[in-house]
């Protein structure tokens, strides 16, 4: 927790210098590519268990289970426990709370939404005159990724101020002034120039060889005389959208001992994210130039991919199952989209009627801009094991199970590419040494049960997904806990499920290349409600 009127504290300040390194990598260029920084990753592959609500029942982990479509997204080779042909539907509604904790204030957000849990139809069938015994086939949707999110925090910071990455931005590029618009710079960075939120001052203070010196205009009096510096500052930040990945899966049983899977995934990706970082002048001094300072912008991702998923499932004993899985990286063909308008006071400063302008691309010349770009994401590797109580073949018979997977996530190897033919990738060979810097690899932990009572079945899950982040300051990490019923006669099944989840991670306003960032602290709290209906046909 951040104190109100004292700077980071130093444990901060070293724990992020390896963080720092790579962000400072990625802090020009701005026009070639837009939004693409370390932490844009994370939504893309840490994701959260979904399925059918008895996949969620259990905790996601059914990478050993087998008999549910669910399986075309974690453990293709369980499609083969099927024997039958199967239409499923799984809607679900979720809520969101966000406690976000900024330099010591707290504040409270809450969103809800619909969603879509795994939906589709599978084909089984069997064939008696060969070892391998049967198998099925399964065309179904689902939702991987839930952008639907909003958070803010507001707080008093007499460390930094927003403008300085401007600033920093424009000394670091060699650019004179007279040529900022226009230029390579960021667009975040010329609409601070042409708002006066940045300009070039004498320091007194230092040698007249070292002036004049680029700043942000809230640091200005404090460069200039020692005053107080003291800014309110406030971010929002509201997402929406998700991947909603498309998948067609086969696998085969040999002689219902070996069991192997594979399924091709088309996941199209939907997000737009709308944020306002507001700065103000807390200090009371009505001499500052400097009173306020807001920037607005809009991005929206738009894309495809492409992924495999291979496993198998072997039956070792007659109550016991064995799976493992491997998921390549998805390969997304990305574009992104951008817009911001940003207003500045800077009281006297510039115009003694009129303090206030107001600048956004089309004040640049600037139409939309657009930015193409290809995603790389992690492989995933899962063992999984499950045990089955009075395993007979008549699966009416059986008494329920016990659960779970282990996966591994190589965020590490999250990776950015120009999508441009011959492109200079030099941009986003920066963002990827970020991404090595930022996160590690990590382990997710599942598992789950159910007890049978002929045609009424209750289930019980957990899972909890370790921290990404490479740096122990920068904690993250997400955990559901499940529980549910189902019913099962005559063709006809019906399955409902609670999720209640808790998860911690961190957002940053800005960044700066010369000092500690300053970061928000956000703990979330969800629940999500998934019902499946179902019929054989």
């Amino acid at each position: 927790m951040f104190l109100f009127f004292l700077p980071i504290p130093t444990f901060i300040q070293n724990g992020m210098k390896k963080l720092l390194t790579g962000l400072v990598l990625i802090g020009g260029c701005f026009m070639e590519a837009s939004a693409q920084v370390p932490e844009d990753v994370l939504k893309y592959s840490w994701l959260a268990p979904n399925g059918t609500a008895r996949t969620q029942a259990v905790g996601g982990a059914i990478g050993a289970l087998g008999g549910d479509i669910s399986n075309t997204f974690v453990n293709p080779a369980g499609l083969a426990f099927y024997k039958t042909r199967d239409f499923v539907i799984t809607p679900g509604f979720s809520t969101i709370k966000n406690t976000s904790n900024f330099r010591g204030d707290s504040k409270v957000d809450n969103k809800s939404f619909f969603n879509l849990g795994t939906s589709g139809a599978v084909f089984g069938f069997s064939t008696p005159n060969s070892n391998w015994t049967g198998g099925a086939f399964a065309i179904a949707v689902t939702r991987t990724a839930d952008f639907n999110n909003r958070i803010s925090y507001s707080g008093k910071n007499n460390f930094s101020s927003y403008g300085e990455q401007y600033a920093s931005e424009i000394a670091n590029s060699g650019i004179s002034l007279n040529n900022v618009l226009g230029s390579s710079l960021s667009i975040p960075t010329q609409l601070a120039y042409y708002s006066y939120l940045v300009d070039t001052v004498s320091i007194p203070s230092l040698p007249a060889s070292q002036n004049p010196q680029v700043v942000s205009m809230a640091l200005w009096k404090n460069l200039r005389d020692g005053a107080p510096y003291l800014v309110n500052q406030q971010n929002t930040i509201q997402t929406s959208g998700g991947i909603t990945e498309l998948a067609l899966g086969f696998a085969g049983t040999n002689m219902d001992k070996f069991y192997l899977g594979g399924s091709l995934g088309i996941p199209i990706v939907n997000y737009t994210r709308n944020s306002t970082f507001t700065e103000t002048d807390a200090t009371g001094d009505a001499n500052s130039n400097f009173a306020s300072s807001s920037l607005t912008e809009t991005y929206t991702t738009k894309g495809i991919g492409l992924n495999l998923k291979l496993g198998a499932i072997y039956r070792a004993a007659e109550n016991l199952r064995i799976g493992a899985a491997i998921h390549t990286p998805t390969i997304y063909g990305m574009t992104d989209t951008y817009y911001a308008t940003m207003t500045t006071n800077t009281e006297n400063y510039v115009h003694t009627n009129n303090s206030t302008i107001t600048a956004d691309l089309s004040t640049l010349g600037y139409q939309t801009p657009t930015y193409k770009y290809d995603l790389t994401t992690p492989w995933r590797f899962m063992v999984s094991g499950a045990y089955v109580l009075n395993s007979v073949q008549d699966v009416k018979q059986q008494k329920g199970f016990i659960t779970a997977d282990v996966e591994y996530v190589s965020y590490k190897s999250n990776r950015f590419k120009t999508a441009e033919q011959n492109g200079d990738n030099s941009y986003y060979d920066g963002v990827n040494t970020g991404i090595k810097q930022y996160y590690k690899n990590a382990f997710n932990f599942r598992v789950g049960g159910e007890i049978k009572f002929t045609t009424v079945m209750a289930r019980l899950g957990f899972s909890y997904y370790t921290d990404p982040y490479k740096e122990s300051e920068l904690k993250g990490n997400k955990m559901y806990l499940s529980g549910g019923l189902g019913y099962r006669n005559k063709g006809f099944f019906i399955d409902a499920t609670y999720v209640y989840n808790l998860s911690n991670d961190i957002n940053f306003p800005y960044r700066l290349s010369d000092k500690a960032n300053t970061f928000a602290l956000v703990k979330g709290k969800g629940s999500n409600i998934a019902i499946t209906t179902g019929f054989k046909f």
